[in-house]
């Protein structure tokens, strides 16, 4: 009688309760990726990337690429490109490298019917130049950035090598910014991770992205500049720890190998194919 009687109950809390009987995991976002071109850098000293001095004489275009990433309704940037004012400017043969912007990305989000104010979050993978200028354009997005970048360009006076400039929105309270320590998973779901590669910076940072059709994808920041550079492990003159950089190396490769993930070295013009060319997108 007491089992007729509990069962009697739960049958009656269940259609007192429809949504509790009924209620199922909620569905993964959906993510996808478009590779948005945020100008090429002319480098006519590229035994700068090199501390072992491994490319004498040499000289090579690199591609500087942009991200944007959509998490279901949200709307992510990763990386932020070179000024806007190079857009159209001549490449020069002085000097150890000159750069060009063919587009904003204010322009190239507009093909797309995205507008500044959209962008939800911004994520930096260091703060070199050509990674971080255009970001003065999305004030309303809340910022991700490696802790230890972040101690440097929050620094009074800030280090001869760093411009906080592009920051001083964020610096001054007027976004909202999180500092990531280690690695920092964007939307809490796994989805997109900023991953901890410190020694090209010492908060430099690369980025996972799970797709569910492409599956993982890695993007390097500025872990590799260009496929030799990532075969041999290559550090170049003007990072700030080699043995940090040599660390990264093994922990990135390891992960490329175990997720069995497409690694796209951001800078390097072959590894713009492995995407979609814009404005589509890879899913």
């Amino acid at each position: 009688m007491i089992w007729k009687a509990i069962a009697s109950a739960a049958a009656a809390l269940a259609l007192a309760t429809p949504a509790l009987a009924q209620d199922k995991p909620a569905a993964a976002a959906k993510v996808s990726l478009t590779r948005l071109d945020c100008g090429t850098v002319r480098v006519n000293r590229l035994n700068a990337f090199s501390d072992t001095q491994a490319y004498p004489g040499q000289s090579r275009d690199l591609t500087v690429g942009c991200y944007l990433i959509r998490h279901g309704d949200q709307l992510m940037l990763w990386d932020l490109g070179l000024p806007s004012a190079l857009k159209g400017a001549a490449f020069t043969a002085t000097g150890d490298m000159s750069a060009s912007v063919n587009r904003t990305l204010v322009e190239q989000l507009a093909e797309l019917g995205i507008t500044p104010g959209d962008i939800d979050v911004v994520g930096i993978s260091h703060f070199h130049f050509d990674h971080i200028a255009q970001l003065p354009d999305f004030p309303g997005a809340k910022l991700y950035i490696g802790k230890h970048d972040w101690d440097l360009l929050t620094q009074n006076p800030p280090p001869a090598f760093v411009n906080p400039t592009p920051f001083t929105h964020w610096i001054s309270g007027g976004g909202k910014v999180e500092p990531v320590a280690r690695d920092q998973d964007i939307f809490g779901d796994g989805s997109v991770v900023m991953l901890d590669m410190p020694g090209h910076t010492p908060g430099h940072h690369s980025l996972l992205v799970k797709l569910a059709g492409m599956g993982p994808v890695l993007l390097t920041g500025d872990q590799a500049h260009f496929q030799e550079n990532y075969d041999s492990d290559g550090v170049p003159t003007f990072n700030t720890n080699r043995a940090d950089t040599l660390a990264s190396f093994d922990r990135f490769k390891a992960l490329a190998k175990n997720l069995k993930a497409t690694v796209i070295i951001q800078h390097e013009p072959r590894d713009v194919g492995k995407l979609p060319a814009f404005p589509k997108a890879a899913e």
